[in-house]
């Protein structure tokens, strides 16, 4: 099921190109899996076969399996609404000021379209719990709200709303199995020699803010097999992720270019140019990302360390995603 074509181009990685590890796995419709394994789970300091069920740092897919789906169940039971404004969960953000941030709404959160800045070196400000009271104390510049600007700020800000909504931390909200906060890092493929942690990090997430706010927040931290990957792109194409109604407004366009969790089909999609209109899917920066196309029945999981032993590799990483997705595609019947 996974055609030649695709496994020359990962072999190509790997052996040319610099990718030190890659998984991939592809389901269709009626459940067929393929999976295919490439290179190692670390190169820095010594070598190390990689494993099938060994734990990749998903980076920012933690937005759309964890953050936006756990937003989606809270509506879904009455708990959150899309339009409710951040300051009904957040009574305390913004204390003594006269900001819009506090009337920007869950939906705009979602969709990156409530106007805050993308970063910000959060991981500089001291310890977790300075930096969860100075994130929302801090006087964001913003833009009028309805612009896409990607912001990994606004899924912190949900990642609190969940935890007030829901009375608990993140780390101990209920996981799907192949996901988890906390892997084994022996068990863990490698991503980055880190300048500020001073160590090749295996089992930490890689993203300096998710590892200062304690491992765990809304924008990055989980952690996923490719077996529990590729799980989670099954339920999304043949459904059963969300309640049908809260599923298909997490992947309906709802903005241009994005869904509530996912970007959506577009010129120069990660997903490749060949993929249907309504397809769509979401990747994270060490290198991962998860893709699902429903008019073709076909849905596909690429996970790499990319930024192993540096993020300053050579390798291009948004061509091969886009390679691999156009051989899929038109390996399909």
């Amino acid at each position: 099921m996974i055609p030649e074509q695709t496994r020359t181009l990962l072999a190509g990685a790997v052996e040319r190109e610099g990718l030190c590890g890659a998984a991939l796995g592809v389901v269709t419709a009626n459940g067929q899996r393929d999976r295919l394994g490439l290179g190692q789970a670390v190169r820095d300091p010594e070598g190390l076969p990689l494993e099938e069920d060994f734990w990749w740092d998903l980076a920012s897919l933690t937005k759309p399996l964890f953050t936006a789906r756990e937003v989606l169940r809270g509506v879904q039971e009455g708990l959150l609404d899309l339009d409710d404004p951040l300051a009904r969960h957040l009574p305390d953000l913004a204390w003594m000021q006269d900001t819009p941030l506090k009337e920007r709404t869950l939906r705009q959160l979602l969709t990156h379209t409530a106007g805050l800045p993308a970063w910000a070196p959060l991981y500089t400000w001291g310890d977790a719990a300075t930096i969860r009271a100075r994130v929302l104390q801090e006087p964001w510049p913003l833009t009028p709200p309805g612009e896409v600007v990607y912001s990994d700020l606004g899924y912190i800000l949900l990642g609190l709303v969940l935890e007030r909504a829901r009375g608990r931390p993140l780390r101990e909200f209920p996981l799907d199995p192949g996901l988890t906060f906390s892997p084994d890092p022996a068990r863990t493929v490698a991503t980055e020699r880190c300048a500020w942690r001073g160590r090749v990090l295996r089992g930490e997430p890689h993203d300096e803010n998710a590892s200062a706010l304690g491992g765990v927040s809304g924008h990055a931290g989980l952690f996923g097999t490719l077996a529990g990957v590729l799980d989670q792109a099954e339920a999304l194409l043949r459904g059963g992720w969300l309640s049908p109604a809260a599923q298909a407004a997490a992947t309906r366009l709802h903005t241009p270019g994005r869904s509530l969790a996912f970007v959506t089909a577009q010129p120069g999609w990660s997903g490749g140019s060949l993929a249907s209109p309504g397809a769509f899917g979401h990747t994270g920066f060490t290198g991962t990302g998860l893709w699902v196309d429903p008019e073709r029945g076909l849905a596909w999981v690429l996970l790499t360390n990319r930024v192993h032993p540096s993020r300053h590799g050579t390798l291009d990483i948004q061509r091969l995603r886009r390679a691999v997705g156009n051989t899929l595609l038109t390996a399909q019947p």
